[in-house]
């Protein structure tokens, strides 16, 4: 996957909080579109569907993101997958014939 580069994600990141900051869902039809278009590079350039989930994947991509970052852990759980059936075998070692 291509990834943006950090200065550009920090640009979009900007452009939707003012233009929520400024109420542009409640606004002129221009505002309304500026919005919704941001919102979708964002998703665009972060690989996601969810203006929030590309909110929170594109924080983490910023060079200012650490390891201690709790930006994840505000992940709505509707977004976090429950493991797959047989999932942990498939991770298990498998025993050698040696």
């Amino acid at each position: 996957m291509l990834m943006a580069h950090p200065a550009v994600l920090k640009d979009l990141i900007a452009q939707y909080e003012a233009l929520t900051l400024l109420g542009a869902e409640a606004s002129t039809p221009q505002a309304q579109q500026r919005l919704a278009d941001v919102a979708y590079t964002l998703c665009v350039a972060t690989g996601t569907r969810d203006v929030d989930m590309a909110l929170i994947a594109a924080r983490h991509r910023l060079s200012g993101a650490r390891p201690e970052d709790d930006s994840l852990l505000q992940t709505p759980a509707a977004y976090i997958a429950a493991p797959r059936a047989g999932a942990a075998d498939a991770a298990a070692p498998q025993a050698s014939g040696l």
